[in-house]
């Protein structure tokens, strides 16, 4: 039985919610797509009425681990942006590790960005692609923000810089889908592929003077 609801502890509440996340976590690691909120409450050992109590229903729990998995993402799209390198490698490095995101946890991936097929029919109303481009919005303007403040882009600069954001990220993510889908080259070849189709502008584009370089 699920007690959160009842002692009213914010603290006890959280630590359910972050283990009933974990237990979501698991079975998408397992069904990608086809996970059910069946299979999710039978995971955390609860009845799915008790589960939609925490997130409504499955468009409530998708949008939960969506930004449990694009935090750590940015975290991760950060920590390579701001290495200490010379641009184009930390270029390279954040879309490696864009792509090894993708590659280590391919079932959360497709969970996030593919409807299953054969959804369960009382979760055949769930959209996926209404839910997944706010994600990849959020990555778009995470990336113009690092851009902006570190490339010196001149007049409408800050229009440019949401534009190279979001522009980025959707060649990222059209890249990535197929490249995981098909598989036709080694990561660092696509990743050194998708560098050379960047490399124009932003190779020659000065480092602002008031920023911390790019």
């Amino acid at each position: 039985m699920d007690t959160t609801q009842q002692t009213g502890e914010p603290g006890a509440a959280e630590r359910r919610r972050r283990e009933l996340l974990e237990a979501a976590d698991r079975v998408v690691l397992r069904d990608g797509p086809k996970a059910s909120m069946n299979a999710i409450a039978a995971e955390a050992g609860i009845t799915k009425p008790i589960l939609y109590r925490h997130f409504g229903d499955k468009a409530g729990l998708y949008q939960a681990l969506a930004v449990r998995h694009t935090d750590a993402l940015l975290d991760s799209l950060r920590a390579a942006l701001d290495a200490p390198a010379e641009r184009r490698s930390r270029v390279e490095s954040t879309l490696d590790t864009y792509l090894a995101a993708i590659e280590a946890r391919p079932q959360v991936y497709r969970f996030l960005m593919h409807p299953a097929e054969d959804s369960h029919a009382a979760e055949r109303g769930f959209d996926v692609g209404l839910h997944s481009a706010p994600l990849l919005r959020r990555l778009g303007e995470e990336l113009a923000q690092v851009i902006g403040e570190r490339v010196d882009l001149g007049p409408g600069g800050e229009r440019l810089a949401r534009i190279w954001g979001h522009g980025i990220v959707g060649m990222m993510h059209a890249a990535g889908d197929w490249w995981l889908g098909e598989r036709p080259c080694e990561r660092a070849e696509l990743v050194a592929g998708l560098t050379d189709l960047l490399w124009g502008r932003l190779a020659t584009a000065g480092n602002r003077a008031d920023g911390p370089g790019f």
